[in-house]
């Protein structure tokens, strides 16, 4: 008897214990305010008052902190920021004159060769050395080095002549030259002259607009007036604007580029993810069709064109290459023509350092390798209390700088947003933190049932051999409804998914219609149906079309799972294949992680459509709005209050968007609207979204915002869970030892130092295994070492003679890298001279 009462009693405990699991994020709250100075947010730290600066602060910053505050702070040290300058080059064709209000101006940054120059102009190791104080190192190139994947854009600049120290004198004769050739044009006789030390205009010194960002007094305010001062050297007048993020991003990203109100901008970046593969970010930094580049794609404005690059990142995008090695050569053929072109010109990379209470804490928190502090970061917080105070730093005062419009381009275009909102918002299937690897979250592939299998046409394109079956489905954008493919198509890919569904923060479940509302939505703006679509929009069409013609059809299976045919192939790996066909629910062009409810995107549209009950216009793109018309925006007062109204008007109307007719009643979507109403009355604004966390409260004036735990047990994660999931051993490559110089013929010892670190809670210990490999990079290409374990921690390879005796007498680098199972390489890179 005892027995079977033991037994009932323990599996009573299992019973209990599942049921009541606790589901959501680590925090049961989260509090987000600003700091108006570096200084006094990291002091507020270190003194509890909150529990993390969500921030990454530069080298000098932390070197200016006392001992005293130092040991109270646990401070997470990643790679994560770059500076670059965005340059303003109409109109990129002779005679580079722009007439602006009648007055006809020469713009040198029009020249593709004085542009180019500047990469030889600027002292990269300079703002590495005295303004990083060694905390970073010189950037050529959009890909951060260090992360994975990044070494063969590296490797492009190599054989451009780059050098950290530049050139001047090469650079200020390249600018002479080019200025010379435009003097010499029929339209510019006379006109453009050098007259004295300075170039003029009709008379008047040519002159560039320099955007310098004031409110980064340690960072990019001494690097832009130190930048100044040698573009003076060439003889070119320079005006430094030194103003704040908010007017500098206004005037640098959202201002026509043919009213000249900027020539150079010193831009900053947010790593973004640790990522491992690169050709999105280099159709974002250099391909015009991406939206970030002069012009910014808006229809009405001057926008930089290059054909080349568009076309190239546009086919790799799309996944249209059949091998590997035609991938590299595409995407690294775009690199090297943004590089040449040198609109945007990349100059470091920083070590940003983030901070955290450190008796706030029970365990260190889940970081990005590649970025530092994110959601992943805020969602596995651990604290004493199961409270989280986070500040952010903002030179304003503002708490975000862009609209909260979930649906257009340019929604959420500041870190300051994204790092609230993105807590809201659960992936589909996500870039991993501690390895970059595409991991699954909502939507889980099954890999058994991926396959690719095309053919390459006499044009050079893919045509896919996979027989998609007559009875799928998929979007026809004149019905705007789910319609058969019919017969005879075919696709490059197919997979099958599973969802996992959760709660939308409004308390309705995640459900297919989530998953079948979204593509019909974005293929219904994205499509120019005629005179009477009120729907299309440009911007959000040129954004939203290389993924959205990716997908060909669909299935819904009878197990609930999605069978997605898709024309994507990329050989180099079969997860990040399976995600390109992965169904999503959001239908933001921002490329940022956030998304709200179905009827929230409806009546936002509505508005877009028809206007609000308060009498204004809407648009979802920043650049269209003006006078009387506004970005969409769910925070804002006035546009949250047209939403109310607009959701009543969809209760009143018994509204059914029309993507959905066949898989939602009147009666639900009445149900969805009412939840959506009840919401936005509770907390003041119209962010609806599915993540661990919902936004409970937000004032402006306050500078404030209050996150709270999703602990609905309809939420598919259990408190913990990702704290678990990420925890994983990598290597770290510490320090190598080899020779300043190798003779020819003669064997070169390498000797590697390697930590084996748990992460996230940088616990170090001299490696005893690893794969660790030595490349010597060559104009033929990287020639590979493998190194061996000597001892703990330590690890040799050779660079044999025979293989130095083919190399020309030159210098050659050297990248060592270490790798481990599920998390990111650690890589080390140094110089020898080959005599």
């Amino acid at each position: 008897m005892r027995k079977v009462t033991t037994f009932l009693l323990v599996t009573f405990v299992l019973v209990s214990a599942f049921v009541l699991a606790e589901k959501g994020p680590m925090p049961d709250k989260v509090y987000f305010d600003v700091r108006m100075q570096q200084d006094v947010a990291i002091q507020d730290v270190a003194a509890g008052n909150v529990d993390v600066f969500l921030y990454g602060v530069s080298a000098p910053v932390i070197n200016s902190l006392p001992q005293s505050v130092l040991e109270k702070l646990d401070i997470y040290n990643v790679p994560s920021g770059s500076w670059s300058l965005l340059l303003n080059p109409i109109p990129n064709e002779p005679p580079y004159t722009v007439n602006v209000d009648g007055v006809e101006y020469f713009n040198p940054l029009a020249i593709q060769e004085v542009r180019f120059a500047m990469n030889f102009l600027i002292n990269r190791q300079y703002l590495v050395d005295e303004i990083l104080q060694g905390a970073g190192g010189v950037m050529y190139t959009m890909a951060t080095p260090g992360q994975p994947g990044t070494q063969p854009y590296i490797d492009i600049t190599a054989n451009m002549g780059f050098t950290p120290e530049g050139n001047q004198e090469l650079a200020l004769k390249m600018i002479e030259n080019a200025m010379n050739e435009a003097a010499n044009l029929p339209e510019n006789k006379g006109r453009l002259v050098k007259e004295g030390q300075w170039w003029t205009f009709d008379g008047q010194p040519v002159t560039l607009k320099f955007i310098i960002r004031v409110d980064d007094p340690t960072g990019r305010l001494p690097a832009g007036r130190y930048i100044a001062d040698q573009i003076e050297k060439t003889g070119i007048k320079v005006e430094r604007i030194e103003i704040d993020r908010y007017a500098a991003v206004t005037l640098a990203y959202y201002s026509n580029p043919a009213d000249l109100q900027w020539h150079i901008y010193t831009e900053g970046w947010g790593a973004g993810a640790t990522r491992k593969y690169w050709h999105h970010i280099v159709a974002q930094m250099y391909a015009p069709w991406y939206g970030y580049m002069p012009g910014g794609q808006e229809p009405t404005f001057w926008n930089y064109e290059q054909d080349e690059i568009d076309k190239l990142t546009r086919e790799v995008y799309a996944g249209n290459f059949a091998t590997e090695e035609e991938y590299w050569d595409m995407i690294l053929r775009a690199n090297e023509l943004g590089i040449r072109d040198s609109v945007r010109i990349y100059l470091t990379y920083q070590e940003d350092f983030f901070v955290a209470n450190k008796d706030r804490f029970n365990r260190r928190m889940v970081y990005g390798l590649g970025d530092g502090l994110n959601q992943w970061s805020i969602l596995t917080a651990d604290t004493v209390d199961r409270n989280l105070r986070v500040t952010q730093f903002s030179a304003q005062g503002s708490l975000f700088m862009s609209a909260w419009n979930p649906v257009g381009t340019d929604g959420f275009s500041d870190v300051y947003s994204i790092n609230v909102a993105s807590n809201i918002y659960d992936y589909g299937m996500f870039e991993s933190p501690a390895s970059a690897d595409l991991t699954s979250e909502k939507v889980v592939p099954r890999m058994e049932t991926l396959d690719t299998k095309f053919v390459v046409d006499e044009n050079g394109e893919m045509v896919g051999l996979i027989e998609v079956p007559a009875d799928a489905i998929k979007v026809d954008p004149d019905s705007k409804k789910w319609v058969p493919v019919g017969p005879g198509v075919t696709s490059v890919s197919v997979a099958t998914y599973d969802i996992i569904y959760g709660v939308w923060n409004h308390g309705i479940s995640e459900s297919l219609v989530d998953y079948m509302y979204a593509p019909a939505y974005v293929w219904d703006l994205s499509v120019d149906s005629g005179p009477i679509d009120s729907r299309y929009d440009a911007t959000y069409s040129a954004s939203a079309m290389p993924g959205l013609e990716v997908e060909v059809a669909r299935r819904i299976n009878a197990d609930g799972s999605i069978t997605v045919w898709f024309d994507y192939n990329f050989p180099v790996d079969a997860m990040y294949v399976a995600s390109w066909g992965a169904p999503g629910w959001s239908v933001s062009q921002s490329g940022q992680p956030i998304g709200v409810s179905w009827e929230i995107v409806e009546a936002l549209t509505r508005l877009v459509e028809n206007g609000g009950v308060s009498g204004r216009g809407y648009t979802f793109s920043s650049t269209a709005a003006g006078g009387n018309v506004y970005e969409v925006d769910v925070l804002e007062p006035v546009t949250v209050n047209d939403i109310k109204a607009e959701l009543q008007k969809m209760i009143d109307e018994r509204y059914v968007p029309i993507y959905i007719e066949d898989m939602v009643t009147p009666d639900k979507a009445v149900e969805r609207y009412r939840a959506a109403l009840a919401f936005v009355n509770e907390y003041n604004h119209a962010y609806i979204g599915n993540g661990p966390f919902k936004m409970t409260k937000y004032d402006p004036s306050a500078r404030f915002v209050e996150l709270t735990a999703v602990r609905d047990e309809r939420y598919p994660f259990e408190r913990g869970y990702w704290n678990d999931y990420f925890e994983t051993v990598r290597l770290n490559v510490d320090s190598i030892e080899l020779a300043f110089a190798a003779i020819r013929g003669l064997d070169l010892p390498v000797t590697i130092n390697v930590s084996e670190v748990l992460y996230p809670y940088d616990i170090y210990s001299p490696a005893p295994e690893g794969d660790v490999e030595v490349s010597l990079i060559t104009p033929e290409g990287p020639m590979n070492f493998k190194a061996e374990v000597e001892t703990a921690g330590t690890f040799v390879a050779t660079i044999p003679g025979d293989v130095l005796n083919t190399l020309e007498p030159g210098t050659y680098a050297v990248v060592v890298t270490a790798r481990s199972e599920g998390a990111i390489p650690s890589t080390y890179s140094t110089t020898i001279v080959v005599y």
